[in-house]
Order: structure tokens, then sequence, then C-alpha cells
């Protein structure tokens, strides 16, 4: 039994003590599950000399959960033979319920999963209270379901309505939560009192047994079949939908399950979690899920894509220049982890602004009771405003956030190094620009770095850092180590313009206002975006970020292009790559350009330069674009664009859907195919919490696996044929598909 070790004291309480050898943390693999069965017969051979178990932890946890490899492994193939070692592992745990002798769970960490439904096993679970514990079911975040009992025992204990959030949402509730919800039934203030409150339960109840061993046991507020269940249940179906969008199939089975289970008895019940469980695991979105939502989001953190030689290192003091929505939320990520800052705008009434934002976001916290007064007054006091350059001497990264124009840049990031030490790092927050040509304005290149934070920051986890071409592997070791010390998540991307995300997300956005130029309703190109699981339609985006920056956006990508064209006439002129655009940019006049967008297709300049310029229709900031905001009330579309379905053709909607899809998924294989990306874990991880790829795709590289890179090739080139050159399989594409091998 090398994961468990069996204890029994004088007075015949046994602790089986919870310790895996090697790992951090206590895992439900197939080593302990045989330790497990070992147990339980020992502890049945034993019964007459024991007088009570008590399930502990060696480790700082309780237990983790399940063994996600073994999960990520299991085949559609494999799932008679997962059913039957579920079934098995399930019936180990119903022999602990039904020993006969009290059983209690000392959780002197957070219990998560598999952790939780050992503790369910139990006849009682006391826990230490400590806020950082927790409590809960996370399995629905990795498209799975609580299968060990998980689903069955909640609803039992809690109730069908009471369950079902905390089910199918993946709550996790603190100590004192969990106890006041009846999941733990004791706390204790540490180790010690939580061992004597064991000792103490086993005495005071010799003869236990679960709740629904007891013949009069009643699941709280009724079964489905009773009136006050019936009335809400119907429409449960109704508002999970309305969540999942029909894309995640496991918090529909946990609805299923709950439901199902609670209209049979016990044993029957386990048997129907059991199917449940089997037909998720053997599903492609669990496995798409786990392999990026855990396994290669902490490669991430553990720093897979830092370079290995430079230290650790850590912030002492950060100046942001800017005190604008960006760099007011930076300073908040900063102080809101402890690292000093400095808030510099041109006036210190602009930076009293910025700081002013994290005590608004505190007040909040404070009313909710997410923190304390005094915690709230040390994080504003870790944000100084300032007006004076000088104040930054002092600090060891500058991160300037003012807006997207090069000459703005280049201007603060020269007077920031005037005042600096030689070892300090400067990064840009920028969303398109490449690190590179900012970088001319330094003085040393090798220091300076992109960090592209997403807004609004105290939401957004990911950052973006881009290297130039110049950027040293201890800056950029360094930009690493800063992302994680103010808990966001890294993602490492090489210079190109518009790096990863801000030229990927660009292919939604585009083939959105692609799509209208079309003859697609906008109704219907909105609904196709939020059906395939996007937080927001392309048309809604464009709006909020405003129709005038895409446009003017467009115009600097044509005119640096025509630049180029310049620059190499004759090779251009050769390849054929003339093509005339007019920009009238409200001045009365058009600005001609021969060349052609790389990034937008022809029918979405088309409806962009009629929104921008033809009707005045700039976004939300202006007044309205492709919505109509009223001042009470939600937004609408604009009933002017019915105008762009005029000689529309018809599209088939599944074209419509993967059009938004597959735009996003070639462009990220160029950027891997260019060496924008380093790995397809960074692909993935960016596209997910960047802009909101859908997560039951695992993400963007992994959204064509899940396809199949044959199969993702061949509608590829459908797609190409149908609408347009860009949707054609990049040489990367077409190589994996040969062999039909995963990116």
């Amino acid at each position: 039994m090398s994961s468990i070790r069996y204890e029994k004291d004088a007075n015949g309480v046994v602790t089986l003590l919870l310790d895996a050898p090697g790992q951090p943390v206590n895992t439900m693999n197939a080593a302990f599950q045989a330790d497990l069965r070992e147990v339980v017969d020992r502890l049945e051979a034993e019964r007459d000399q024991i007088r009570g178990v008590i399930f502990a932890s060696a480790k700082r946890t309780f237990f983790a959960g399940g063994d996600l490899k073994a999960l990520m492994a299991v085949r559609a193939e494999d799932a008679a033979a997962f059913f039957r070692e579920l079934e098995a592992m399930k019936a180990c745990l119903r022999r602990i319920e039904k020993l006969g002798r009290s059983v209690v769970a000392a959780l002197n960490g957070s219990a998560l999963g598999g952790g939780l439904e050992i503790a369910l096993s139990c006849h009682a679970r006391l826990c230490i209270d400590d806020p950082s514990i927790e409590i809960g079911f996370p399995e629905v975040t990795l498209g799975l379901l609580p299968g060990a009992g998980g689903v069955v025992k909640t609803v039992r204990l809690l109730g069908l309505q009471a369950a079902l959030p905390f089910l199918t949402e993946g709550r996790r509730v603190a100590p004192a939560k969990a106890r006041s919800m009846g999941l733990v039934d004791g706390l204790a203030r540490d180790r010690d009192e939580l061992l004597a409150s064991a000792l103490a339960w086993i005495d005071a109840h010799p003869d236990a047994r679960q709740p629904w061993d007891n013949p009069g046991h009643r699941i709280p507020g009724g079964t489905p079949s009773s009136p006050a269940v019936a009335a809400v249940l119907p429409i449960a179906p109704a508002l999970l939908l309305q969540q999942t969008r029909g894309n995640f199939p496991a918090p529909e089975a946990i609805l299923a399950a709950a439901v199902e289970s609670a209209q049979v008895d016990f044993d029957t019940a386990m048997r129907i979690e059991s199917r449940h469980m089997t037909r998720l695991v053997t599903g492609q979105v669990a496995k798409n899920m786990i392999g990026t939502l855990f396994f290669q989001l902490n490669e991430v953190k553990a720093g897979k894509s830092r370079p290995i030689g430079p230290p650790r290192w850590r912030a002492r003091r950060v100046g942001i220049l800017g005190a604008g929505m960006m760099g007011a939320g930076i300073a908040w990520a900063c102080a809101s982890r402890g690292v000093p800052c400095v808030l510099k705008d041109l006036d210190l009434a602009k930076a009293e602004q910025g700081k002013a934002y994290s005590a608004r976001l505190l007040a909040g916290r404070v009313e909710k009771g997410r923190s304390s007064a005094a915690d709230a007054d040390k994080v504003l006091a870790a944000i100084t405003p300032s007006a004076d350059v000088a104040d930054l001497s002092d600090c060891d990264l500058v991160i300037e956030a003012v807006f997207e124009n090069r000459e703005t840049k280049a201007q603060v990031t020269r007077e920031a190094e005037a005042v600096l030490d030689a070892g300090a790092v400067v990064a840009s927050n920028t969303s398109t620009l490449p690190i590179t040509g900012l970088a001319e304005a330094s003085a040393r290149p090798e220091q300076f770095i992109g960090l592209h934070f997403f807004s609004p920051v105290d939401r957004m986890q990911l950052v973006e850092i881009i290297k130039g071409e110049r950027t040293s592997i201890e800056t950029l070791a360094k930009a690493f180590d800063f992302v994680l010390q103010i808990g966001k998540t890294p993602i490492v991307v090489n210079d190109a313009r518009g790096f990863y995300t801000s030229r990927v997300f660009g292919t939604y956005v585009n083939e959105g206002m692609a799509l209208l130029g079309e003859g697609v309703p906008a109704a219907v190109v909105e609904n196709a975006a939020w059906q395939i699981g996007m937080p927001v339609g392309p048309l809604a985006v464009l709006d909020e970020v405003s129709l005038k920056l895409a446009d003017d956006v467009l115009h600097q990508e044509l005119a640096d292009l025509e630049r180029e064209r310049h620059e190499h006439h004759a090779h251009d002129h050769a390849c054929g790559h003339e093509h005339e655009h007019g920009h009238d940019h409200g001045h009365g006049h058009r600005h001609a350009h021969k060349v052609k967008s790389r990034r937008v297709p022809e029918s979405a300049v088309y409806v962009l330069e009629k929104m921008a310029h033809g009707f005045g229709r700039m976004g939300r900031a202006h007044g309205g674009g492709f919505y109509d905001y009223p001042k009470h009330g939600e937004k609408t579309l604009w009933p002017g664009l019915s105008v762009f379905e005029r000689g529309g053709r018809s599209i088939p909607f599944e074209d419509i859907k993967d059009r938004l899809l597959y735009a996003q998924a070639i462009e990220t294989i160029r950027c891997l195919q260019e060496g924008v990306l380093e790995s397809t874990r960074d692909a993935n991880i960016g596209s997910i919490f960047g802009w909101g790829f859908p997560a039951w795709t695992g993400g963007t590289i992994q959204f064509v696996n899940h396809v199949g890179a044959r199969a993702f090739a061949a509608r590829a080139q459908e797609l190409a044929q149908r609408h347009g050159e860009r949707f054609a399989p990049p040489e990367l594409l077409t190589k994996h598909a040969a062999d039909d091998t995963p990116l």
C-alpha cells in the first residue's frame, strides 16, 4: 500500500494517511485504486477490532482528484472497460460507507473532484477553517462530471436546486461556505484540532450511516416529480443551453445524471452516473479541454516558454507610462499583487484619475466582503501617481501604455531611459505595432520587449510577450517572470504585425464583415458566432473597438504596403499585385492605394468603408455602428444594414459557422508556419484566454486536431473554392494532412 498508510491507535481508531509517493498531490490513479481495495479488505477483516476510521492526508492538500492522463487515454473502444473500472471504484467506496463503523474525512487542505468524492464516502467531513482551502467539483471545466458518486451524493445531500449550480458551474467554495451548504459537518482551527474533532465525532456517532442509507431519507426539496421541483425543472435545459450553446456536453450530462438519479434507488443512480461519465470521457470535447486547460496551461505556468538559463527574477518597482484605461489596469495588476508602481501621465490629475480606477475596484471588493478596508488601503498605497519622469529612476521595469502611435511611444521611451538604471527593462503595451520597430527608439534594444495586456486588465488573464529581433533572453526571462509575479498567464511570440492574438482575432471580425458584405443578414452572422461559442459577435466587437480604429489600421496597413511596393516596385509589378483602394477619411478627399490588403477580404473592406465613410457610423463610442445604442434598453442591430443584403448569394449556415472558426485556425497555422508562434501550447492558451476562442475546441490548433488534420485540410480547401483563397490550407497543414498527424 504505497499511497495509503494504515495506522491503528491503541483505542482501535484507524487513520488512513493518503500519501502518494513521489507526487506533490494525491490523485485517484491506478496505484491508489489498488491500494484502496487492499485497505478496504483489511478494514472489513479487522472490523471487530476497529472503533472508527479517519481519512487524512500527508500532503498540503487533501486530495487533488482523478488521473487526467489516464482519462485522456480512454478511447471510444475502451468504453466498456472504463465503465467496469469506474463501477469497481465506486463499489470500493460503497464498502467504506457500509463498513458498520464511523468513517470521518479530516480535510487539512483542498478537496476537489475525486478528493471530495472520497470525503463524501465518509460519514462526516471536518475541515480546517482556512479561506485558501477549496471544496468543489471542477470537473465540468474540463469537460467531465464527478463520476465517482459526486453527482448522486451531492443531489441527495443538498437537493436538486442547490446541487445543480454547484455541479454544472464547477464552483469552488471555502470551508465556511461548504459548512453552511451542508457539504462539511464541522470546522477546526488547525490540524491538531481537526484530528481531535474527528476522534470526538467517532465517539459521538458509534453507529454512523450515510443519509441515503436511512430508510426515512428524502432528497431536500423533493424529487423531480415533486410539485415544487416539477414546476421549475422544465426551464433548466433551456437555461443551460443558453450558457453552453450546445457545445459543452458536460453540463448537460450533469443535469441529466442529477435528474435521472433522483428518481431511482441509490445503486441504480450510481450506474446512471457512470454511464454519463463514460460518454464524456470517450468524447473529444473532454480531451480538448483537459489537454489545453489543464496540461498545456500548467506547462505555461511552469515556464515551458521561458528561457532556461537566466535566474528567476522579481520586479521591485514598476513604472507605467500613461494612466488611461490600459495603464490604470496595469497599475491595478501590479498593486493588487504587492508590486509597487509609479503611474505617470502628462499631468498629476490624469495620473490620479488612473489611480482612482483601482480605488473603485477595491471599493467594490470591500463592499462584497472580498477584501478588508485595511488590505484595500495597502493596495492603493502601492500606486504612486506622478507627472515627473524622475520618479521612474528606481524602477527596474517600465511599461509604456500610451496611444498606438510610433512617435509618441518613441518619445516616452527615450524620456524614461534617460532616468533609468542600466539594467532596467522597458516594455511596450502595444497590440499591433512591431516591437523591433519600436525598439529603434531605445538606446538598449536588447532590454526592450513587448507586453501586450488585454482589456479590461483586471479580468483578462493573458499577457502576450513579444520578442523583438534584438531582445535578449535575459529580458525575455524577466518579462516572463514578471507576468507570473502579477498572477497573469504569459505566452511568448515573435515579432510581426499584429503579433499573434491581434492578427488572428482580426480574421474573426474581418470575416464577420466579409459575410455581411456578401449579403448574409447581420443577425445571421451574429447568431452563427454565438452558436459556435464566441463570447461576442464580430459586428458587436467591431462596434466596441470602433470602426474608426479598424479603418485607421487598414489605412496604415495599405500605406505601409504601398511604401514597400515603391521599395520593391519591379518585383511587385511583375507579380501583378496592383490594386486600387480609395479611403475618404472624412475630409472630402480620397487616399488612393495601389495595393490590396493582406488581412481584410474585399467584401469586408467594402463594408468598412461604407459604414465608416458612407454612413458615418464609427462604432459605439461615436454614437452607433452596426448596432444602435438607445439610452434606455438593450442595443439592437441598425436597420440600415439591410442595404448589404441586396443581391447577396445564399451561403449555407454551416459554411458561415465554419468560416468564422476556420479563418482563425488557419491564420494560427500560418503564425506557426512563419515562426510567429513557437508552440501549439501558446497558440491554444492564447486563443482561449486572449479573445475567447471557444473553450470546447481546446484552442485554435487543438480545433484542427479535433477535426483531424486531413479532414480539416479538405474542409479548408472546400471553403477556399467557395469563399476565397484565404481559406486555402497552408503548407504546414498540408504536411500534417498527408499522414493525418496532429499539429
